[in-house]
């Protein structure tokens, strides 16, 4: 019986703790504050892709003819710009930046994307929803510095 009260006391301690801990209003301010930096940072970056779009001729059209013909989409920045990263850590750098902005664009899943580096030439593969999240995938990429050209063989599912 002692055992059974102790017990009991014990679980309203721990209950009244947990719901002084989510209730302590410093938690959702913390949450809130990320919630509006992550926003800002995919608004940004899809300002950023939506005017560089055309410099690519990277279209809906444009990414299905290319990828029902070599099966791959190439673009390659000029040595001079991408020759900014040279060593493995920075190809872990780039690697790492490309994952991070796939994880804040809503229409993109990080997880069905692949992404390496080698030399600042990015490889994606895997698989997107449409043509225009391909084309997103590939801008996002392109986007990040040190990138020296982007080979992506992410498909469309259906």
């Amino acid at each position: 019986m002692k055992a059974f009260i102790f017990g009991l006391i014990l679980g309203a301690g721990l209950c009244a703790a947990a719901l002084w801990y989510f209730n302590n209003s410093t938690i959702r301010v913390d949450v809130g504050h990320t919630q509006a930096d992550a926003k800002a940072a995919a608004s940004n970056t899809a300002d950023y892709v939506h005017e560089k779009m055309d410099s690519l001729n990277l279209n809906s059209t444009n990414i299905k003819e290319e990828l029902s013909r070599t099966g791959a989409i190439i673009r390659r920045k000029a040595s001079a710009a991408g020759a900014a990263i040279a060593d493995a850590a920075g190809d872990d750098k780039i690697t790492v930046a490309i994952k991070a902005k796939l994880v804040t664009d809503p229409n993109l899943s990080a997880l069905s994307i692949s992404v390496s580096t080698t030399d600042g030439l990015v490889t994606m593969s895997g698989t997107a929803t449409s043509p225009e999240n391909v084309q997103k995938a590939i801008q996002l990429a392109w986007n990040t510095d040190g990138v020296k050209g982007v080979v992506s063989t992410i498909g469309v599912k259906d």
